[in-house]
């Protein structure tokens, strides 16, 4: 017994009679027949008394009537919602983002997106990249941003920021005379970086330990604005992305570029390949890369 049987059981019902039935619905009458005995046989039941014109409702025909009409509803009900989810209507995404990366890439994308789609909730949760790609890769988060590079057998990748760290000291830091410096200039000072969550303070300790030192870090945050802060107070230098150090106030804090090494600040949106993926993510990721690629193409113009 499928819904089908069902919606022919209850035309039967409704009109009183089999030809009527098969007329409304655009069938035969010995298909509507065939589905209602396939219902009878299935259930050990007789649904109609086929004696004379009329096909009358038996005590159990009654019973299965409420009860198909209630299945049918719902099932039509079910459509729709599935219909508006699919159609974007409605739906919600989680999505994990680092403090920094937050606000200064995706407050346009999320007012945008919500007037496209206003009955999509978007939950944004912030937290250092590393956390964010492991709560991605157990399933807590639909979506998030990370530092690339990231588990490629793990997580599908749409990239969208490709830039390096610079340096920060405070004005009169005998560095913030010179046109660029070195991670080994570095060796002596005092380091201001993010918390142990956030994947560049990782990979700042892994650049100083790979030329020779270990870094002296005198405070962690979880805030681009406070750390610049401290630098601007010259309690110490920093390393922070190109786009960051272009909202810093260059009266308080030098920002020199950084050479030998070069540490890449690559940003992605990470998802599982292995999970199923909501078609309001879908259309999230779908909405987003195409507003990047506008972006960039509107500031090389």
């Amino acid at each position: 017994m499928d819904i089908q049987h069902l919606k022919y059981f209850v035309a039967v019902a409704t009109e009183g009679n089999f030809t009527k039935a098969a007329q409304k619905l655009y069938v035969s009458q010995p298909t509507i027949s065939k589905m209602v005995k396939s219902i009878e046989d299935e259930l050990g039941v007789i649904l109609f008394d086929r004696t004379g014109k009329q096909a009358k409702l038996t005590d159990a025909g009654e019973i299965i009537l409420v009860q198909a009409q209630n299945i049918i509803k719902s099932f039509e009900n079910l459509s729709l919602e599935l219909d508006d989810l699919m159609s974007l209507k409605t739906g919600s995404i989680q999505i994990g983002l680092p403090p920094m990366v937050g606000a200064r890439f995706f407050p346009k994308i999320i007012q945008e997106f919500h007037k496209e789609y206003p009955n999509i909730t978007v939950q944004l949760v912030e937290d250092g990249a590393k956390k964010v790609e492991r709560d991605v890769g157990n399933g807590t988060l639909d979506l998030g941003v990370v530092v690339l590079p990231t588990n490629e057998e793990q997580f599908h990748t749409f990239s969208f920021v490709n830039e390096r760290l610079m340096l920060l000291t405070h004005p009169t830091h005998p560095l913030s005379k010179k046109e660029s410096a070195t991670l080994l200039d570095l060796k002596q000072e005092s380091f201001i970086l993010f918390r142990k969550d956030f994947a560049l303070h990782e990979r700042i300790i892994t650049e100083c330990v790979r030329v020779g030192y270990h870094p002296h870090v005198i405070n962690e945050s979880s805030q681009w604005d406070f750390i610049s802060e401290m630098v601007a107070a010259n309690l110490g230098i920093a390393l922070l992305p190109e786009t960051i150090c272009r909202q810093v106030d260059r009266n308080q804090i030098a920002v020199i570029p950084l050479f030998e090494p070069i540490i890449p600040w690559h940003l992605g949106i990470i998802w599982r390949k292995d999970r199923y993926l909501s078609y309001a993510a879908r259309e999230w990721i779908r909405f987003t890369q195409m507003f990047m690629e506008v972006s960039f193409r509107n500031s090389i113009k």
